[in-house]
């Protein structure tokens, strides 16, 4: 008796489980729906509001498609802005790219910086504290190196800030893949799975963080909030640029045009590393909603409900609503929301992309060690603490 009481209470708890997928996945459609439906708001006869503006670019090695990634910087339809970058080292390969790019765009203000003081142990936000010092204009616009953009990037980015009231725009990103199946997997989770935290988030709470993909802000609020020297040894800064100018009051803009990201030619093994850098790293900046999500992960727990059920009806149901559900949500997301093609093409990678998540976030409670662009971290309540070289560095993750 006591054994079927135990059985019976199990197969419950899994039910319980099995229903929390569904209800995420018909928020997040439901919240998508709503963002993404918006109307574009009416041209004011006023004059737009277009301050200059610094872009500023940490860089370090060579991305897919570095060239074209820096150039579509350099043709945005925008009456005034400079593009700085920075590198660590003299020897970085990514410079004979740049020096390029400087050659082929005179009409453009590009600044190439060499070196930055070594405040912390964040290297791209060591190199971001010299940025700003460098940079000649206070709308500052910052997104990672292996972002793609549309000429009108700039003009939507500016917008919001007309606002005071704005402390920082973010965006989404929709993917550019290789032929190779790891990136291919990873585009069918990375853009669905951040678009739709952040609408949701958005929808419940309101933004309260940036995505690497564009964090734009003025030098006044990044003052206010100690500027970058105050987060160079966090290991997500675009999280906590974010969030510390939304404690003080300031409203994060989300854009409704996504940037593209161009995903790197990478193996299986690699996909795996940076998933799991990125999923320990939010379980030490935000334990509770990276708990929280086990009940976002839908195929393990329909697969355990329709394996504890007694009758054929039951287990099918189980399945079904979550296929049903997912794939949906995967269209409304990626495919009608981002009008990400990469997505479109790669609907039928869904399950086993959420296999794959599932078993990192298991794996994300086992550790706090990351690998990061060749070299190893402990992750201590978001900070990165290096972890002495026993050898030569692994590869780049």
């Amino acid at each position: 008796m006591g054994h079927f009481s135990w059985a019976a209470d199990l197969r419950g708890l899994v039910v319980v489980l099995a229903c929390g997928p569904p209800v995420y996945y018909l928020l997040s459609i439901y919240c998508a729906h709503g963002f993404f439906s918006r109307k574009t708001p009416a041209p004011t006869p006023s004059i737009p509001y277009l301050p200059p503006i610094s872009v500023l670019k940490p860089v370090r090695g060579l991305d897919r498609e570095a060239y074209e990634n820096y150039a579509s910087f350099c043709k945005q339809d925008y009456p005034a802005y400079e593009i700085l970058f920075a590198v660590s080292d003299a020897d970085d390969p990514v410079l004979p790219v740049l020096e390029e790019l400087t050659r082929e765009h005179p009409e453009r203000s590009i600044r190439v910086l060499i070196g930055a003081p070594q405040l912390g142990t964040n290297s791209k936000v060591n190199k971001l504290c010299r940025l700003v010092k460098e940079a000649r204009y206070d709308l500052l616009v910052i997104s990672d190196s292996d972002v793609r953009v549309e000429p009108d990037y700039l003009r939507q980015v500016s917008a919001p800030f007309q606002d005071p009231q704005v402390g920082a725009v973010t965006a989404l990103f929709r993917a550019k893949v290789n032929d190779d199946l790891a990136s291919h997997i990873d585009c069918v989770g990375s853009a669905v799975e951040f678009c739709s935290s952040a609408v949701v988030a958005r929808r419940l709470e309101g933004m309260k963080f940036t995505l690497g993909a564009t964090m734009a802000t003025t030098r006044q609020r990044l003052t206010e909030i100690g500027g970058f020297e105050a987060l160079v040894d966090h290991h997500a800064d675009d999280f906590e640029l974010g969030n510390r100018i939304a404690e003080r009051g300031y409203r994060i803009e989300l854009l409704r045009e996504p940037v593209w990201m161009v995903f790197p030619a990478e193996a299986l093994g690699g996909f795996l590393r940076h998933e799991l850098r990125w999923s320990i790293g939010l379980r030490n900046i935000r334990p509770l909603a990276h708990l929280g999500q086990v009940f976002t992960h839908g195929l393990p727990w329909a697969l355990a409900a329709a394996a504890s059920m007694h009758t054929r009806f039951f287990t099918l149901l189980f399945l079904a609503v979550y296929l049903v559900l997912r794939f949906t949500m995967a269209w409304v997301v990626g495919v009608w929301g981002l009008k990400d093609l990469a997505v479109r093409r790669n609907l039928w990678l869904v399950p086993f992309r959420d296999g794959l998540a599932f078993l990192v976030w298991l794996v994300s409670f086992t550790s706090n060690r990351i690998q990061w662009r060749g070299l190893e971290f402990t992750i201590k309540k978001g900070l990165l603490v290096p972890v002495p070289s026993s050898g030569t560095p692994g590869g780049r993750s």
